[in-house]
């Protein structure tokens, strides 16, 4: 999943953005509305959900949130911020935001109501993805293969790994460009090296080879890469 994070208390900005990459997110990490309004308006399809701050310098949170459901996008939102009264929640419900965390809050909180955004959600990501024998769990960050029933055999995939197999699983059979993978595994702004996606894409074909189910990632010469379900 990707996130665009709009938080302009750089302290809490930082706590947020690495909490949530440990936790295998992509995050863009703005510290204002009208910055974040340029990256939802450039393409809003990059984003699967969008955790804004309240109080902003430009644009507020509550006025991302009615551009976009005055625009009738459904990305799920979660508002952070300091106001806690009855009214305040719901000025922010209101005004479009799916939930709503009270400051200060603790990290384990926060990704328990990403999760419950995912669960409630139809457009999000399943949690669980399946295709022929290989399974990833996306809330546990764990992928399986089961040969039978009595059989399951973990694969020990790094962060990047993981993250880069789930966007293939969910886009089987399509060809996926090494600018469609920049763009989905990497954050707005980082300049990985030139060859980081066929890097990574090595790596991750010989962990499955240890696996012997590397055949289903396949090289498209001049196009990209194609997860196969065949």
């Amino acid at each position: 999943m990707r996130i665009l994070l709009v938080e302009d208390e750089p302290d809490l900005g930082k706590a947020i953005k690495r909490t949530l990459t440990q936790e295998a997110y992509v995050v863009d990490w703005v510290q204002s509305g009208d910055e974040a309004f340029s990256y939802l308006e450039h393409d809003l399809s990059l984003y699967t959900v969008g955790v804004f701050d309240w109080m902003l310098p430009g644009k507020s949170g509550i006025e991302l949130c009615e551009w976009l459901r005055s625009h009738h996008h459904a990305l799920p939102v979660l508002i952070l911020t300091a106001k806690d009264q009855i009214a305040d929640r719901i000025t922010g419900l209101d005004s479009g935001a799916d939930d709503y965390l009270v400051k200060p809050f603790s990290m384990a909180e926060l990704l328990a109501r990403l999760r419950a955004l995912r669960r409630r959600s139809p457009d999000l990501k399943p949690a669980h993805i399946q295709i022929g024998p290989l399974t990833l769990d996306c809330d546990r960050r764990v992928a399986f293969l089961h040969h039978n029933e009595a059989s399951e055999q973990r694969i020990e995939l790094t962060q990047k790994e993981f993250q880069l197999l789930q966007y293939m699983m969910e886009h089987p059979n399509q060809i996926l460009t090494r600018d469609q993978v920049l763009n989905q595994l990497w954050e707005i702004g980082a300049e990985p090296n030139s060859n980081v996606v066929a890097a990574q894409m090595r790596l991750l074909r010989r962990k499955l080879a240890q696996h012997e189910c590397d055949d289903f990632i396949e090289t498209v010469y001049g196009m990209g890469y194609r997860f196969k379900t065949e």
